[in-house]
């Protein structure tokens, strides 16, 4: 059984995949607590739900595009399982993941989303470094969530000591909602000759930061 906190249909509002229509099934419990955290209310409750149950809910809702999401989503064993049966059907699978989690044993035809914990989050101690190894070229991607300027030197360190910009697919500089100067940041990464990418979370700016299933 898996513990689910929402399954909803939106579009998806981060990633190069903004904009798409998207499937989501937010799984509950996290063991990181980032100081920023816009999905506190995923760490308790939930329903119990079989792997077939949650199966049968996605495909009515008729969405190519699925992403897995928490909390932390690889937390629970049960996801991998998920993860597998909705690659088997055909489905385009996104895994949006902590990095706290060792995303060994994903299946190869799902894309990770991976998000490194900078400083202000304040679990960037907690980050398993061996995912970045894992990243693949041709369909993983990773994220940034920047509070403040330490957040942007500590993700240009490991960008370059990773080399991530060959090593994943896409690299995702992420401001955390109503922290983060905007112009500063875009100013940063213009100015930063990396081949990375500023996001806005799309969702937050079409339906509020508060709402949820969206």
């Amino acid at each position: 059984m898996l513990r689910v906190t929402e399954i909803f249909r939106s579009i998806q509002g981060e990633s190069t995949h903004s904009g798409r229509p998207c499937a989501f099934v937010r799984l509950t419990g996290c063991p990181m607590r980032c100081t920023w955290c816009d999905s506190e209310y995923t760490f308790t409750g939930g329903a119990s739900l079989s792997v077939e149950d949650v199966m049968r809910q996605v495909r009515a809702y008729g969405c190519q595009l699925v992403e897995v999401t928490g909390g932390e989503p690889l937390a629970q064993r049960e996801a991998f399982e998920l993860i597998r049966r909705l690659c088997d059907e055909g489905f385009e699978v996104l895994i949006e993941t902590g990095g706290y989690v060792s995303t060994e044993g994903v299946d190869e035809r799902a894309r990770v989303i991976l998000d490194v914990k900078c400083p202000a989050s304040g679990e960037s101690g907690r980050n398993h470094w061996p995912n970045l190894e894992r990243l693949r070229a041709d369909r993983d991607e990773v994220k940034f969530v920047v509070a403040d300027r330490a957040d942007w030197e500590f993700a240009r360190e490991i960008i370059e000591r990773y080399d991530l910009q060959r090593r994943a697919l896409a690299v995702l500089v992420s401001p955390v909602w109503g922290m983060t100067n905007l112009k500063e940041l875009a100013d940063l990464v213009s100015s930063s000759g990396l081949n990375v990418r500023m996001q806005l979370q799309l969702h937050k700016y079409i339906w509020g930061p508060e709402e949820r299933g969206v």
